[in-house]
């Protein structure tokens, strides 16, 4: 009788550990990451200076990072151009990125080598394209990005109030050192 007992609370005591942890893990699941309603490519090419991110392995480092867009309207994708200064030397990668269909280009796929795509998703798109906020569904990568290599603290702060609202890790943002000479 005493094993039956000790059986059943065991039991008991397992199913209250399994449901706290669904639970749990419902709890802290994230919304769907939701993007911009639409993006007029030819406006969004240019220049941008990367003013804070969640360190990427490669760009750890890094300072004076930017991003250079070029549209390839002709083979339908985004020419990407980042570079940065490394321990003095510049870093840079080129890669393409893919509007996805059905996004109004609020979302594309970036290629820097073969089979490889990452998401790049424009979570929040000044009405004059001054600044940005790109992210990836997976919420481990995010950008704040400026057309000047500045960005006003009032903006900062409402993007990083915002990521978090979207469930960025923010007290992983790093600001990136944008006094470089030109």
């Amino acid at each position: 009788m005493a094993f039956d007992n000790k059986k059943k609370l065991f039991l008991a005591a397992g199913a209250v550990v399994v449901g706290a942890a669904i639970i749990s893990s419902c709890s802290s699941t994230n919304a769907p990451l939701e993007t911009v309603p639409n993006v007029d490519l030819e406006r969004y090419m240019g220049k941008w200076y990367e003013i804070a991110s969640i360190p990427q392995r490669f760009t750890r480092g890094c300072s004076c990072t930017t991003a250079k867009y070029r549209l390839n309207a002709e083979k339908g994708y985004v020419e990407v151009y980042n570079s940065c200064l490394k321990k003095g030397k510049v870093s840079d990668a080129t890669a393409k990125a893919f509007p996805v269909e059905g996004s109004n280009n609020s979302r594309l796929k970036v290629q820097f080598f073969w089979p490889f795509k990452g998401d790049y998703w424009i979570l929040e798109l000044d009405p004059d394209y001054r600044y940005v906020m790109v992210g990836a569904p997976d919420r481990e990568s995010l950008w704040f990005l400026s057309r000047t290599p500045t960005l006003d603290e009032a903006t900062y702060a409402r993007l990083e109030e915002s990521a978090r609202e979207k469930g960025f890790p923010v007290e992983q943002l790093h600001r990136t050192d944008q006094q470089c000479a030109e």
